[in-house]
């Protein structure tokens, strides 16, 4: 006869089977796929043969290089100077092209070079738009994690007070998680338009037509950076509510206690709220980090990974060499790649804000 906690377990299953395979079929099971065709040249559409390539694929994507050239000299010993005083160098190419005397360099491009005294160092990579994907990726992480998190800590506290009409104030903050990216990216495209765009008019209402008119997505410079912001302005009310929703386990008496002491509001946050919030701000800041990994729509949208490659992301890499390049060994050997980012700095998240005893 099958005891209680079996029957609940039973129950539990069957509640929770339906689920399960879905998401075995269509998350599981494509990425097992994913990370077989990372070691073959599979294509999307061609007759040829499947073949296995090892780590190939891997070996292309996260190949990096460094050479260090000194600058041309002339029989006299003296630095050879262009014709507007920049110091010549050899030619990169001589390195990286079918040179015995560097063949780890083969097929490799220059991602970015600096000087350092009269010497010049280049740094090399077989995939330079995919080696520019995982940097815009890394600080669109690195930027969005703590102000969205913070901006979002800040509007919880603000709405979390018992005033008349502060649920309408919750509803707008809300409000843009519950519209699709797509429509939201589109509106943030014409905001940033460089002719006619709402924030170049404001800029020069504001300034009485001194502020020069700045095309925000066609810009190198300017591009990225207005992607973070529109993105931090449409997920915010998201992890707000997670904050929120953290902010009101916490005891009423503990803020009493506080006030009877004598603490001040910094105190009290410092030493209340945030103590209280500790398992909140691990949740959120995990998933603004996986939100963030998995930055595509805007890109997709707004600049389509321009201008000069400023906006290429990993995810959008991703999607561009599997189904745009018709390139699925490509496309899969990225998406274990950033699999395998996601994991790592998830772990170390979750190290980094344990409870020490």
């Amino acid at each position: 006869m099958a005891s209680k906690f079996t029957r609940s377990n039973s129950t539990g299953w069957l509640m929770a089977g339906p689920a399960a395979v879905l998401m075995g079929l269509f998350i599981v099971l494509p990425f097992l796929f994913a990370i077989g065709l990372s070691f073959t040249n599979q294509r999307l559409i061609s007759p040829n043969p499947t073949q296995f390539v090892g780590l190939s694929n891997y070996s292309q994507l996260l190949g990096v290089g460094l050479l260090t050239l000194e600058p041309e000299r002339n029989e006299a010993g003296d630095v050879v100077r262009a014709e507007d005083g920049a110091v010549s160098y050899p030619a990169l190419r001589g390195y990286t092209r079918n040179n015995p005397d560097y063949p780890q360099l083969d097929g490799m491009r220059e991602w970015f070079s600096f000087s350092l005294g009269e010497s010049r160092t280049y740094v090399l990579a077989r995939d330079v738009v995919f080696a520019k994907a995982v940097v815009n990726t890394i600080i669109f992480v690195l930027v969005v994690a703590p102000v969205q998190g913070g901006l979002a800590l800040v509007l919880a506290l603000l709405i979390n007070q018992k005033l008349r009409g502060i649920n309408v104030f919750r509803a707008i903050y809300f409000m843009p998680v519950v519209v699709s990216i797509v429509v939201v990216s589109l509106l943030w495209r014409f905001i940033y338009d460089g002719q006619s765009g709402l924030l170049n008019n404001l800029l020069s209402a504001l300034t009485f037509g001194a502020f020069p008119r700045i095309d925000w997505l066609g810009n190198p410079s300017t591009a990225l950076g207005a992607i973070i912001a529109m993105s931090i302005w449409q997920a915010v009310g998201f992890h707000m509510v997670i904050w929120l929703s953290g902010l009101q386990t916490i005891s009423p008496s503990l803020y009493e206690a506080a006030a009877i002491e004598g603490a001040s509001k910094w105190q009290t946050f410092r030493y209340v709220t945030w103590p209280g919030l500790r398992n909140t701000a691990v949740l959120v800041l995990i998933v603004i980090t996986m939100q963030a990994f998995a930055l595509f729509a805007q890109i997709d949208v707004m600049t389509s990974g321009g201008p000069l490659d400023s906006t290429q992301t990993i995810v959008f890499q991703a999607v561009e060499r599997g189904y745009g390049k018709q390139d699925i060994s490509g496309g899969s050997t990225i998406s274990v790649i950033l699999f395998v980012f996601v994991l790592a700095i998830s772990l170390l998240q979750r190290w980094l804000t344990r409870e020490k005893k």
